[in-house]
């Protein structure tokens, strides 16, 4: 299953790249999100080739009809998708952008690929296998990746803590924590990148800590939460301690804590 999901991602990456080289134009929806025709061609390749391999499964896509409860409860398990997550990273061109496909199960993210094609890092979880980078995207054999390293690659440092923020949301709330983690450490780091790619600096162990106190749908998460929670690490309700469920009646997420393993 995952080399099939992970060929989707690069394909939906490809073609975003070719559109990352030209001068775009950007809409924006009813929430004033933006929205480019890369986001709505990723999601139209991602969604064939699930269609196509995995009939029997829905697909909730950010760019995709959004059925509504009714229906969306009785499904057992379903693909999650942000054909662009981070379209704002894409719009200013840092290259801080992913393809998220995540397999939800019981309301529990299973399967995860986050890739980032701007920086040609892509990231797979699954809870046969664990969590896995691979710099450089090489070819797949069969089920194996070539030059695939196990998450986490970095251990945590003695009296540090690394914190990784976002470079479009820092709430009140986020520097509080920050400033928190200071009264218990000897110092503290602060990270900044975009999109899911805060989720996956903590998988890899290059953060401590991702605090999200804003807002954030559940297509934003769901291949990341996999890939912290299969390398080891949590993805938790803020002061809740439980893990974020997926296929709620509202998509919107709470407030969320990540850590590393």
């Amino acid at each position: 299953m995952k080399k099939i999901v992970i060929q989707a991602a690069l394909d939906a990456g490809k073609e975003i790249m070719n559109i990352y080289e030209t001068d775009f134009d950007v809409e924006y929806k009813e929430d004033e999100s933006p929205l480019t025709i890369a986001d709505q061609r990723s999601h139209e390749i991602i969604k064939e080739v699930l269609q196509e391999n995995y009939p029997e499964v829905p697909i909730l896509s950010e760019e995709g009809a959004h059925l509504p409860y009714e229906e969306r409860k009785l499904w057992k398990e379903f693909w999650l998708v942000d054909p662009i997550d981070g379209t704002k990273e894409f719009i200013k061109k840092n290259g801080e952008f992913t393809v998220n496909i995540a397999l939800i199960r019981d309301g529990k993210p299973v399967l995860g690929v986050v890739y980032a094609p701007a920086l040609d890092d892509l990231y797979v979880a699954d809870e046969e296998r664990g969590a896995y980078k691979i710099s450089a995207v090489l070819e797949s054999t069969g089920e194996e990746l070539v030059g695939a390293e196990r998450l986490p690659l970095l251990s945590s440092k003695p009296g540090v803590a690394s914190v990784v923020a976002s470079r479009s949301h820092m709430s009140e709330e986020t520097e509080a924590f920050i400033n928190q983690l200071k009264e218990t450490h000897d110092e503290v780091e602060t990270v900044s990148a975009g999109s899911s790619l805060k989720l996956c600096l903590v998988a890899e162990g290059k953060a401590d800590y991702y605090p999200r106190f804003a807002p954030t749908m559940e297509w934003d998460t769901g291949a990341g939460q996999a890939i912290v929670e299969l390398s080891g690490g949590k993805v938790e309700v803020a002061n809740e301690e439980v893990p974020l469920t997926y296929n709620k009646e509202v998509l919107r997420n709470p407030w969320f804590l990540a850590q590393r393993a």
